[in-house]
């Protein structure tokens, strides 16, 4: 006798209970979800081994034994949609998305679906939403099946934000791969297997990985999909590669491995490390467009429009019309004037630096080091007194390496922004500065102990008065860890009313997150941080101000500062920045006059923010030759420094750089899809699995049931976990959700509200608890809701027999890859009086669930009501399998028309899989009066 063969979404019964059956990994085996479980719950049965056979099993109609009212029908209705997350639709990840994209961030999912092997470079401008969009991409995948494991490769400070947002934007969990978490992964895995191999998804430290012994074993497990986050500083520079370049370049030579390479600079000037990052993408672009003959060049044009996707914010607010989606930034500067012995003291630290620097000689080792360390020990003391303390105190402990020094002074170490805010020690190791540098820091240290007469801090706090009293909430930075703390006892004594943290690099990341999110109790708040967070903690959901109060001597890390507020998601109609400097300040003018006040004008000039050139010592020369002029340096210093033509070199390399950025940008900017080829599909499939008014109006209901009630404010409400049943709160609380929670169902809440959408934790919890207890009450937690219920309404004329199905499809792809997938979806069906052709499908359905019921019916009644509907079944059959058949087709239409609308790709037909799933029994009848 032949064994049965099953497909997926058949219903088999094995183990003494009832399975769906999901696409399975090999012959021989059935991957079995519980017909009352997600897909977390899914396991691989063989059915050869069960002592018992697995047989077909069909899914039992409701019957009179389980009724409940109008308003548990509403609530099983609408947890039976939120809780489903394998949509048939086109996009089917819209089931499982926490964030309600914006058009213009489809584009790069459109674009991917029309490649066989997904793989682009997406270098949109900071803050407009890049994780969003390669997270869609991802996403989509999965739920197609494509692929079932994926890396993102990113800067360790990256790790703990990429891991967050992957679990609260796209309902994925991965793990973080770092050098203080690996060694715990490994633990108790066979010296066989790689953790990448035990760790489907993993977010990987691109510090942790680089390591030789490492970067092979993650080459050999290297999941299929691989998204690497901060892209333009893996492939080195003009002078050559490095390990993070060598790591990717195995990882590309794979054709069918999936690859995002995520930048918002990805040309900054380097021809040669842009050709690398665009051959990452595909070979032909290794070449660059100028190579060949006129045919060549157009093959390159019509490729790098296939791979590249890249838009400044103004092609977002003019050509999407998407002003909503970013806050108005309004910048200002605030000068102060260094006076009294704050002033000389400065001057007498900048003797110093020069005498050290005439004492190098023509030594060049030695004249290098003194120009370092004369610039890094100038940022200390231009930061605060506190910093020079520091600084001039680590300088006593001797030697000083150059390459330890200049990521201290440019903030950026191989092309990356590093994080390090601990004074430098600078000195050359001289017997003969010891007691110049005691008697600057007994200096130092004085000025350290009148915080009140210092004209920075005074100047900060006449500016952050108003702003407090307005109800900004401001971020601001510094650059070393003694400006951080020391300002922060002060802003505690001036604004003891706000919540205030100082979050440093002393600090582990988790615990600069917590510090961060625990502000989030206030509704007024100040931040004081280093530039440990001007990357890797997203802060436009409680903040909408940045304070510059060091300069950066690097202006990426100012636009990094502001990019941490001024992004996709930022509440607030206005972020302002607002930027210190002294105006009669040697450093702060030199800093200004040849980096930032440049940056900026090359930037409007151009229509582009590139990085410095990494020319460091033209920038050094032209740094120390501005501060000589602002000081009146006499003849023989200038003599002695023989600066040279290095700054003009500088300047000129920068605006090449910028010439060059311009052109590539201007040459290939994506701007072939339009809003109109993306939303129908997009929007058709967002209402058919409950938008924004669904999940606002079941999660009002589903606490009311629970005993939670949801309390409800002018803008916002307010959800109490602590009163919802044990097991629910206990799965908040290891999502790390617990307490009170300010709420909104609004996809643009206000600042400090987090929106809550159809994958929020506490909507996917309530609303798969509600309809697994409904399917199984003997599992149910408290009184499961009933499936069938009766009452009156003026809705109807006659009597109408409502049916809530669940219906389970089949999606087969063809093209390159042919696969079998599962899909499910919630609609209904409605019958008037005894007929059996359908009066309403689907939302005109649903619909009749909402209007009001108008009178109660005796228990006797509507018992007998639900035993002759439940009779009537077997006639709705051929009905209800010709709806689950028109539905296939228009799905199948769908996915057509998404697939010519992004330009080809892969097909899909979709067929229903039957008998569809009554999980709803519902008699309206007709008001009498």
């Amino acid at each position: 006798m032949n064994a049965v063969v099953f497909a997926p979404g058949d219903m088999v019964r094995a183990r003494g209970r009832e399975w769906i059956v999901l696409p399975s990994p090999g012959e021989g085996m059935l991957n079995v979800r519980p017909l009352s479980g997600s897909d977390d719950d899914a396991q691989i049965i063989i059915p050869e081994l069960e002592s018992s056979p697995v047989e077909p099993a069909s899914f039992a109609a409701p019957t009179a034994d389980r009724l409940d009212t109008q308003d548990g029908a509403q609530l099983l209705a609408d947890a039976l949609r939120l809780s489903l997350r394998r949509g048939a639709g086109p996009f089917r990840s819209a089931a499982h998305l926490g964030v309600e994209p914006r058009a213009y961030q489809l584009v790069p999912l459109m674009m991917a679906l029309k490649l066989h092997v997904a793989r682009l470079l997406i270098a949109d401008d900071v803050g407009i939403g890049k994780t969003i969009e390669s997270g869609m991409i991802l996403r989509e995948w999965l739920d197609r099946g494509l692929v079932d494991r994926f890396a993102v490769l990113c800067p360790p400070h990256l790790v703990d934000q990429w891991v967050t947002e992957l679990a609260e934007k796209f309902d994925i969990d991965a793990v973080a791969v770092t050098a203080a978490k690996a060694r715990g992964l490994e633990r108790g895995l066979p010296t066989s297997q790689s953790l990448f191999d035990a760790y489907p998804f993993t977010v990987v430290s691109l510090d942790y990985i680089k390591a030789d012994s490492r970067r092979d074993e993650f080459a050999r497990a290297c999941p299929p999909f691989v998204i690497v986050d901060e892209a333009h500083s893996c492939v080195g520079n003009e002078r050559g590669k490095h390990q993070r370049y060598d790591l990717l370049e195995r990882i590309a030579t794979d054709p069918e491995r999936h690859l995002l390479l995520l930048t918002a600079t990805p040309h900054s000037g380097d021809v040669v490390a842009y050709d690398r990052l665009l051959g990452l993408v595909h070979k032909e672009l290794a070449g660059g467009p100028n190579g060949g003959d006129a045919n060549a060049r157009e093959r390159y044009a019509r490729r790098l429009a296939q791979h590249l996707i890249q838009r400044r914010r103004p092609d977002i607010q003019d050509g999407w019309d998407e002003r909503r989606a970013f806050a108005k930034h309004e910048t200002k500067e605030s000068p102060f004037t260094l006076n009294g012995d704050f002033a000389s003291f400065q001057e007498e630290v900048l003797d110093y630096c020069f005498t050290v620097t005439e004492r190098a000689g023509t030594d060049q080792r030695y004249r290098r080091l003194a120009f370092w360390g004369t610039l890094a020990l100038m940022r200390c003391v231009g930061s605060s007194p506190a910093a020079a303390v520091s600084a001039l105190s680590n300088r006593l402990s001797g030697m000083a390496e150059e390459g330890a020094i200049e990521p201290v002074v440019f903030d950026a170490e191989d092309g990356m922004l590093i994080e390090s805010d601990i004074e430098p020690a600078t000195a050359i190791e001289d017997s003969e500065e010891t007691a110049a540098l005691r008697a600057l820091i007994e200096r130092a240290q004085s000025l350290a102990s009148r915080t009140a007469q210092d004209p920075k801090l005074k100047q900060l706090l006449a500016e952050l008065r108003p702003l407090m009293q307005a109800g900004a909430k401001p971020v601001i930075f510094c650059r070393f860890i003694a400006t951080a703390e020391a300002l922060g006892e002060v802003l505690r004594v001036e604004f003891p009313k706000a919540a205030l943290a100082v979050v440093t690099g002393a600090l582990a990341p988790d615990e600069r997150r917590n510090r961060v999110e625990a502000l989030d109790v206030s509704n007024n708040r100040i931040l004081v941080a280093t530039d440990c967070l001007s990357e890797g903690i997203n802060l436009q959901s409680l903040f909408d101000t940045v304070i510059h109060y060091d300069l950066s001597w690097n202006p990426t890390r100012h636009q990094q500062r502001e990019g941490r507020v001024d992004r996709f998601g930022q509440q607030a109609p206005i972020v302002r920045s607002l930027m210190m400097y002294g105006e009669n300040s040697a450093i702060d003018g030199a800093v200004l006059d040849v980096i930032l006040r440049k940056a900026d004008e090359i930037r409007k000039a151009t229509g582009v923010a590139v990085p410095m050139p990494e020319d460091q010592e033209s920038v050094t020369s032209a740094l120390m030759q501005a501060v000589m002029l602002r000081r009146g340096g006499n003849a023989k210093s200038q003599l002695t420094f023989d600066f040279g033509p290095a700054a003009q070199r500088f300047e000129r390399q920068w605006r090449d750089t910028a010439e060059n950025a311009k052109a590539s940008r201007s040459r290939y900017a994506q701007g072939a899809l339009k809003p109109d080829e993306v939303l129908p599909e997009w929007n058709k499939m967002r209402a058919l699995n409950g938008g924004p008014t669904e999940v606002a109006r079941f999660t009002e209901r589903a606490l009311q049931r629970l005993g939670a009630p949801l309390e409800k404010l002018a803008d916002h409400a307010r959800l109490h976990i602590d009163f919802l049943p044990d097991a629910m709160r206990d799965r908040l609380g290891q999502r790390g959700l617990k307490g009170t929670r300010r709420i909104s169902f609004l996809d643009d809440p206000n600042p400090g509200v987090t929106h809550v959408g159809r994958v929020h934790p506490a909507v996917a919890i309530m609303a798969e608890t509600l309809a697994e207890g409904a399917l199984d009450p003997q599992a149910a937690e408290g009184k499961a809701l009933g499936r069938a219920g009766v009452w009156r309404t003026r809705a109807v004329a006659q009597m109408t027999t409502l049916l809530l199905l669940r219906l389970r499809y089949q999606l087969v792809t063809s093209g390159r890859t042919n696969r079998l997938l599962l899909a499910e979806e919630a609609t209904a069906v409605a019958f008037a009086g005894l007929g059996t052709e359908p009066i309403a499908f689907a939302d005109q359905a649903l619909a009749l669930l909402e209007q009001a019921a108008s009178s109660d019916i005796d228990t006797d009644a509507r018992l007998r009501q639900i035993d002759n509907a439940h009779s009537r079944l077997p006639s709705y059959t051929s009905a209800i399998e010709a709806f689950a058949q028109t539905r296939a087709e228009t799905l199948s239409y769908d996915h057509i028309r998404l697939t010519e609308a992004a330009g080809g790709g892969a097909t899909v037909k979709v067929s229903p899989v039957l008998p569809a799933d009554i999980i709803g029994l519902y008699v309206l009848l007709p008001e009498l009066n």
